[in-house]
């Protein structure tokens, strides 16, 4: 369960990628250097934009490559594997 907390905003998600599509719409809502968006993977903080950096950085050894790998499997089209086998 992933968890996207602002000032005046604080929603979970079951999916990485809607998680990270709210995490981003937030972006523009940061005014000060104090306000920030958060991202939670259950209680442990995975992604962090704030003004006082240009791209958000994402915390955690091996973390950008476990959430891209997320983000490909939420994204790619179920496929159905036929087989020879007769079903029973």
């Amino acid at each position: 369960m992933f968890r996207v907390f602002a000032k005046d905003y604080d929603r979970q998600f079951e999916r990485w990628t809607d998680a990270l599509e709210a995490g981003n719409s937030l972006k523009s809502k940061c005014k000060s250097l104090f306000q920030d968006v958060r991202i939670f993977y259950g209680e442990e903080l995975i992604w962090i934009y704030s003004r006082s950096h240009t791209y958000p950085q994402y915390i955690g050894a091996g973390i950008y490559d476990k959430l891209a790998r997320l983000f490909i499997l939420e994204n790619t089209p179920e496929v159905e594997v036929e087989t020879d086998e007769p079903q029973s």
